[in-house]
């Protein structure tokens, strides 16, 4: 029964992304199929094979060891306001990211991270149908994060036709940064954090592929990538170390912000109507957690979490999901972790309308106008994963 679910679950997934088509008549099938079986493999062996348990559990040790490192310089600076044994959410699971940006800093200096970005780019581009430029865009956003990865890019930006910079947006959109994929293994388990970074690569393309179907000319087909004016080495720790640490106020502010709202939505809900605006919020996506392959006892709740992260973000979910996981089945757990782990919720369109427009008034613009189209695609990827690691949970 729960394959027939997750084969109906697929099946209606693919039919919302044809729904909304530019050009039904231009979609490439092919390209379509092999990426969806890639993702039903590559899932199968993170999640059910002894060497995906041992690949897994190494890139687990490696950011737990980062974190150690990042708690250093933590403890140094706030040590006094650690409580010992306790846990705090700004200083354990934000503050960190600053030593993650940094690392990322020094592996773009000495040239490895724009090494490996073309590459997998280039891999990916014979598999997808789609262009290079593309499929370097889908991987840089997973290195330095939706925001930044326009600047590696804005060469081409002025010049890209609107259908080119839908992809490339819905790209940025439905990933992670790796900045903050340490934050995220502080809260639901890293097997499903590095699953659904793996899997949303290539569900990005596949639903982009069907809602903005369209083929790259040859002599449209170049990648420039923008290099930054040499820095000396301690001016770019500088610039990443401070980059870091906006990230985790600015995260740190939208929690604030959005948890204090939640629980005064939810109070005047349950005060006026007798019920919890999380739990509406429940109802109205439970069919949706259903078709991912939630059982029906659990989809109610499950939907008020995946509602959590659309009208949120990421995060606030992800906080909601530990106050209840230990009610949930494993199989319920794997799904919801695997659709939380991306981008795509109201604040991300403008964050990507902003970043474009920071390089290109015109075509930040253009992103503007497509912006809940965007969260739309970048929505049934979060769905088209789970979905597919409900075929193996």
């Amino acid at each position: 029964m729960t394959y027939i679910i997750s084969v109906l679950g697929l099946v209606v997934v693919l039919g919302l992304a044809l729904l909304v088509s530019n050009n039904r008549k231009n979609i490439k099938f092919k390209p379509i199929a092999l990426m969806v079986v890639i993702q039903l493999l590559l899932s199968f062996l993170l999640l059910n094979t002894k060497f995906g348990l041992i690949l897994i559990k190494g890139i687990a040790k490696v950011f737990e060891k980062l974190l150690e490192y990042a708690n250093e310089g933590v403890v140094f600076v706030f040590g006094g306001l650690m409580n010992e044994g306790e846990f705090t959410f700004f200083l354990n699971v934000l503050l960190p990211i600053v030593f993650i940006s940094v690392l990322i800093g020094i592996f773009q200096y000495v040239k490895i991270l724009p090494l490996i970005m073309k590459g997998i780019g280039l891999l990916l581009s014979k598999i997808n149908g789609m262009g290079k430029l593309e499929s370097y865009n889908a991987v840089a956003s997973a290195m330095v994060g939706q925001s930044e990865v326009f600047i590696t890019v804005k060469k081409q930006l002025d010049k890209l036709p609107e259908h080119r910079l839908y992809t490339l947006c819905a790209s940025a959109m439905s990933t992670v940064s790796m900045s903050i994929v340490g934050a995220y293994m502080t809260m639901i388990e890293p097997k499903y954090v590095v699953t659904a970074i793996v899997l949303n690569l290539f569900g990005g393309f596949i639903i982009a592929s069907i809602i903005n179907p369209y083929t790259v000319e040859e002599s449209e087909d170049i990648l420039e990538i923008h290099e930054e004016e040499k820095q000396s080495f301690f001016e770019m720790l500088g610039e990443y170390i401070i980059d870091g640490f906006k990230v985790a106020i600015i995260v740190g502010a939208m929690l604030i912000g959005f948890v204090a709202l939640m629980a005064a939505v939810d109070h005047t809900f349950d005060l006026v109507f007798g019920i919890s605006f999380q739990q509406i919020l429940g109802y109205i996506f439970a069919p949706i957690a259903f078709i991912m392959g939630v059982p029906m006892s659990e989809a109610v709740k499950a939907g008020g979490i995946m509602a959590t992260k659309l009208v949120t973000n990421e995060f606030v979910a992800m906080m909601e999901l530990t106050k209840v996981q230990s009610a949930m089945s494993e199989r319920t757990l794997g799904i919801i972790s695997v659709f939380l782990v991306s981008f795509a919720n109201f604040s991300s369109i403008g964050i990507i309308a902003g970043a474009v427009k920071g390089l290109s008034e015109k075509q930040g613009n253009v992103v503007a106008r497509f912006g809940l189209k965007l969260l739309y695609g970048a929505t049934l990827v979060s769905v088209l994963s789970a979905v597919i690691v409900s075929f193996v949970l």
